[in-house]
């Protein structure tokens, strides 16, 4: 039977292996090599991104097939993690206080890697037959640009047989709810920049140029004027400036500046809304610049942005996790929305199946000190291997 004692294990010997985005092998082959040892079919696939990063990433896989027809289930997590950031106070390589593990990634999300692989483990072990397939995928670069990993099997047609994604992110710690939380979608968004162009002049005579830098910024001031609008479940969109330049030298006026935004979106709203709505601001800014608005380069049309969804709870197979965690945890699920973007939002719009986002609860996901209560871990990885089983023995 899954232990605590087992997930927690697990957990840290994940969290011992630093994974920051873009080096991710040695987790990848960790990985693989603790399912091979557990008799679980595990494979690498490599993936290269070569028309932005020109990146050389891998993915572990595996693939479970059952004796008869049946749903195929999808069990995703991401490997990678971000970048260690500064004023830790606890080992950022892993470090139990009372019930929680702190490290890089213990929440996000190697709690839900681990909490997968020993539901996988357990079931392989206890059912020899069963119907219908399970795939599971832990990718990498999630963290990183364009959610890379998943693309990469998204494209390759590994998913294309999918019926319903369980993605192991940690929605209690991630929407600050008590454990168990059931994340039923997300807000999508765009990444863009908008570039402006003006005209340079001596520093002692402004008024004879045109400041692109005075102009971004009344552009950016404008921009918190953005009227959103309201999804029932996915609440408003955001437009945030992430970064900002412009360079007038030792003494000119800058002749050339560029913010770049992140825009949160909600259902209904797409890339030609978000134009306009910087047209509007440009208009409302009064600038004398001109200026030119560009979405960012991607790796292939499908990853040009991370499309906003929801899945309803009435839908079968949500109706049986829901079971589940009411079966395994003995308490009465919260339900909510993830309000960021992660592969949840590919899995959930780019391979016709529904996708839900479940997993442990813990605190200070990105920031220093993270963790993940063990007990959720260890209650994650019962509930996933109760919804195998619900779902493809009972």
């Amino acid at each position: 039977m899954i232990s605590k004692k087992d997930t927690t294990s697990l957990l840290q010997q994940l969290v011992a292996i630093q994974s920051p985005y873009f080096q991710e092998d040695r987790i990848m082959d960790f990985v693989k090599e603790w399912f091979l040892r557990e008799n679980l079919p595990a494979e690498i696939r490599a993936y290269h991104e070569a028309k932005v990063t020109d990146f050389h990433g891998k993915n572990v896989v595996l693939e479970l097939k059952g004796s008869g027809q049946g749903p195929v289930i999808h069990i995703n997590g991401h490997l990678d993690t971000v970048n260690l950031c500064q004023g830790w106070t606890r080992n950022p390589e892993g470090e139990i206080r009372g019930d929680r593990l702190y490290g890089v990634g213990a929440l996000d999300m190697k709690s839900g890697c681990a909490a997968a692989m020993i539901a996988l483990k357990e079931f392989r072990n206890t059912h020899e037959t069963f119907k219908g397939k399970i795939k599971a995928s832990f990718v990498s670069v999630e963290e990183g640009p364009y959610g890379m990993g998943t693309n990469a099997l998204i494209e390759s047609g590994f998913l294309d047989d999918v019926d319903f994604s369980v993605i192991n992110e940690p929605s209690a710690g991630f929407n600050d709810k008590p454990f168990p939380d059931i994340c039923l979608g997300a807000r999508g968004g765009y990444g863009l920049e908008v570039e402006f162009f003006g005209k340079a002049a001596h520093a002692a005579t402004p008024e004879l140029g045109i400041s692109a830098a005075k102009d971004a910024a009344a552009v950016i001031r404008e921009l918190d004027h953005i009227e959103f609008k309201e999804d029932e479940y996915l609440g408003k969109g955001t437009c945030c400036v992430i970064a900002m330049e412009a360079d007038g030298g030792a003494c000119s006026v800058p002749d050339y500046a560029k913010i770049k935004l992140f825009r949160h979106i909600v259902r209904g709203e797409d890339e030609a809304l978000i134009l306009r709505e910087i047209d509007e601001a440009v208009a409302r800014a009064n600038i004398r610049s001109t200026y030119r608005s560009s979405f960012r380069e991607a790796p292939s049309e499908g990853s040009r942005g991370f499309m906003p969804y929801t899945v309803s709870v009435d839908e079968p197979l949500v109706k049986q996790f829901v079971d589940s965690v009411r079966s395994v945890s003995q308490k009465e699920p919260s339900y909510s929305y993830f309000q960021s973007i992660g592969d949840f939002n590919y899995l959930g719009t780019r391979i016709d199946a529904p996708a839900l986002i479940f997993g442990a609860s813990g605190e200070n996901f990105h920031g220093k000190d993270e963790y993940a209560e063990l007990e959720s871990v260890y209650e994650t990885a019962k509930i996933l291997y109760d919804f195998l089983v619900r779902v493809l023995v009972d």
